[in-house]
Formats: structure tokens, sequence, C-alpha cells
């Protein structure tokens, strides 16, 4: 089910219009999991942070004993003649994925020999300035290495955040603040969060059990540049209950303001604004 509109798919070294079909029923991605994404984004004629969105995906192909066979520079070149099928304003989810198409005797190791690759561009819409979030608690958590392939962006981790959100929808609440197998905050159903409290900047310390994201880098990068104090380290529930200021950082939305976790209410305050403006500032001039 495609999530945006006007659609456009590179795949077997072409661009195609549309929703293309892309997976076969017996490839190895289709039936066996062995599939991984990443995400980045165009809007404003701007496509920030491209290239460290498609060597991610690389390496998350290799985390899922998959092949990748282009390359991060052919990957962007492919992308930004994709991009010019779509006028410069128009906001556009960019998608490269990769796929297992063979196994090994058991069916269960996926081949290197042939590794399915596309691109997805789908039209979607920026979230507004003034989108907000709610958090509640879950009681899924987020897995480690030893259990699950956490060190890359993998579709088959997803089932468990759907199970999150499901959970905090049912409640009430537009998303979940997850933790760790340790019991201490990583991050939400969707994305990386960052608290604020006595005008100093705290976020999870990456531990291995989720993605510390590209956006959730820049934001650190921008912020520290602009002589905020940003302190990764291991967070509590009850550190998020004590917080002036939260918010969500991935590449979706980019900043999203926390305005609840479960009885606790926060204002959006004026570091979560000012990390929104240094994103579209360094967005405009690095895009």
């Amino acid at each position: 089910m495609a999530v945006g509109t006007n659609i456009k798919t590179y795949f077997q070294g072409t661009w195609h219009e549309g929703d293309a079909p892309i997976m076969r029923a017996a490839d190895h991605g289709s039936w066996l999991g062995s599939s991984v994404f990443d995400g980045a984004r165009y809007f404003d004629g701007l496509a920030p942070d491209l290239e460290p969105h498609c060597a991610r995906v690389n390496r998350s192909a290799k985390a899922l004993m998959l092949t990748p066979t282009v390359s991060t520079e052919e990957m962007v070149e492919i992308v930004r003649e994709g991009l010019k099928m779509y006028a410069p304003g128009t906001p556009v989810y960019i998608r490269p994925m990769y796929w297992g198409i063979h196994g090994d005797p058991t069916a269960i190791i996926p081949s290197p020999e042939e590794t399915g690759f596309a691109i997805c561009l789908e039209e979607i819409p920026m979230a507004p300035a003034t989108a907000t979030a709610t958090l509640t608690r879950t009681r899924f958590r987020r897995p480690v290495l030893e259990s699950a392939v956490v060190n890359a962006k993998a579709g088959c981790l997803y089932p468990n955040n759907a199970r999150m959100l499901a959970e905090a929808r049912a409640k009430g609440f537009a998303n979940a603040l997850v933790a760790d197998a340790m019991g201490n905050v990583a991050e939400t159903a969707t994305a990386n969060i960052f608290m604020v409290r006595d005008g100093e900047v705290f976020t999870p310390i990456a531990n291995g059990t989720f993605l510390a994201g590209i956006t959730r880098a820049r934001h650190i990068s921008n912020m520290t540049a602009d002589g905020m104090r940003v302190h990764e380290t291991v967070l509590t529930f009850e550190d998020f209950e004590a917080a002036d200021e939260v918010f969500m950082s991935g590449n979706m939305s980019k900043v999203t303001p926390v305005t609840a976790f479960d009885d606790t209410h926060y204002q959006v305050g004026p570091i979560t604004r000012r990390v929104r403006e240094m994103y579209w500032d360094w967005a405009a001039t690095n895009g």
C-alpha cells in the first residue's frame, strides 16, 4: 500500500511511472523478510543529507547478509535524476531498498549471487510547523543485536514498532516512548527522542538497540555549533517526566515537539523551536 501519491519507481536500470511491482512470490525478501530500506527527504528543492542516507542503506544490506549492488555515489545520481520529474517545491519521500532474491541450500541465508534493488519516490507532504505529538509508555521494547538486526534499517523490525504504535493509539496517544532491554529510554516507535532540562539538551546514548539517526546527528551538530550543551547519556522515564521540553527527531518530519508524556505536559519551548529553525537554515545551504 502506498503512503503517498505521484509515485516513481526505479527498477532494473530505469525509472517507471507509478507503484511498479518489483518483488516476486519466491524472492527471499518476500517470504523470509530480508529487506532493508532508507528514507531521505526532498522539500523546497532540497535533498539534505541524501548521501548519508544512501550510504546507510548499503550498510543495512550488509547487516542482513545482502550484497549491495549500487554505490553511494551512483545511488545519489539515480535519485537526483528521479527528482527532476517533480516540481522543485514538491515534498518527496526518497526510499532506496534492497532485498534478497535467492537463498542458500537451507533457504534461510540470502544468497550473495543476486540482490534486488529499487528506489521509490512518493509525494508526501512535510508536517506543518505547528504539528505536535503525545507519548505514552508501551510494554514492548527495543530488541538487542543478539536477537534482531538492530544495526540495520530493516523491514523485519517494523512489526514490533507497529505493536508499540497500536498500543499507544489505543490509549489515546500519538506515539510511544520505548525502553531498551535494560528499561532505559531508547527512542519512540518511529523516531529518535530529545529532552531539555534547565537549558541543556539530553538524548539517549546510542547503545546498539536503536538506530542513532542521520537527522539526530544533524541536530546534535547544529546545536553544538550554536553553543548548546548536548548530552548523549542514559535516560529514564523519570527523566522525561522532569523535562522542560521534549521533541522527536526523524527524517520524515525532522522536528516534532512533544506536548505530553502520559500525565506530564510540556510547552513547545524555545530550544525546540530553535532546533527546527537551525535545521531549515542548515538545509537551505546544504541541500
